[in-house]
């Protein structure tokens, strides 16, 4: 049962309709016509006369579920992820950093703060971001010959599990996932640092949103090529869970996680 409410919410969000706004929303109407009638009410009766000048009423713009929001997420895959590899990369204080595909207003964001920082992305990118460079790539391409052992600090965070399924305009590419994973290896200098990030559980797709990985088949897949210098992780409730040992019984079940997401730094070989 909740695996049909779970689909049925994905399927209504993805046609712009969410159904948890709206039953906020409907919620908040009486409290919205409740709190107005208060404020009006005091606008009237008050005796400073030049505060109720100084803001008179302009057109109604209700925010009807914030209320029933929490003040603010600090939990989740990309909350916990952004400012975790923000802060490893300040304390290595790479020469260059450059990052493939990850939230520009989330760790982008966190690292051009205090460094420079140049993002390679498919999608355009139309806003001037202050200590940030832009190139728009297919980074399933093949890397020019210009990019190849080009930086000593490189990220890429939950963008590689949507690489080939079309969701942000790439072309479908069944094993995108793993030209992207060559890719990053040819672009970081030997002895470079990594940060990578997917998500974490049964190995599946889940077209056209994203792919899950097995966590024994990503260490597969870095084996011969990085040493891994530290392994974190989000669990299914949001919860981080920093630089854990990889204990075999827990990679095996990968980490109790349906839906987590694996956060790695590695060191190229």
């Amino acid at each position: 049962m909740k695996a049909i409410l779970r689909n049925t919410y994905q399927l209504s969000t993805a046609f712009g309709f969410d159904p948890r706004r709206t039953v906020h929303a409907l919620r908040g109407v009486l409290a919205y016509w409740h709190d107005l009638r208060a404020l009006r009410r005091q606008q009237s009766l008050t005796t400073q006369h030049a505060l109720a000048a100084d803001f008179p009423f302009g057109r109604s713009f209700p925010c009807l579920g914030d209320r029933y929001e929490s003040s603010g997420s600090a939990t989740g895959h990309y909350f916990h992820q952004d400012l975790l590899v923000a802060r490893r990369v300040f304390a290595n204080k790479p020469r260059q950093h450059v990052d493939v595909g990850s939230r520009i207003d989330g760790f982008v964001a966190h690292v051009a703060a205090f460094r420079q920082i140049e993002v390679i992305d498919i999608r355009p990118m139309s806003t001037r971001i202050p200590n940030t460079r832009f190139l728009q790539a297919n980074f399933m391409a093949p890397v020019p010959e210009h990019l190849v052992n080009y930086c000593d600090s490189l990220s890429c965070l939950h963008a590689i599990e949507h690489f080939g399924l079309g969701r942000y305009g790439d072309p479908i590419q069944l094993d995108g996932h793993l030209m992207g994973l060559d890719n990053l290896h040819r672009v970081l200098q030997p002895g470079g640092t990594l940060y990578f990030s997917v998500p974490i559980g049964p190995q599946r797709i889940e077209f056209n949103a994203h792919r899950v990985f097995d966590v024994g088949y990503l260490l597969r897949q870095f084996a011969t090529r990085y040493r891994l210098a530290q392994f974190s992780y989000v669990d299914d409730a949001g919860e981080l869970h920093e630089d854990v040992a990889l204990d075999p019984r827990d990679v095996d079940r990968n980490f109790g996680c349906q839906y987590g997401c694996g956060i790695f730094e590695l060191t190229k070989l």
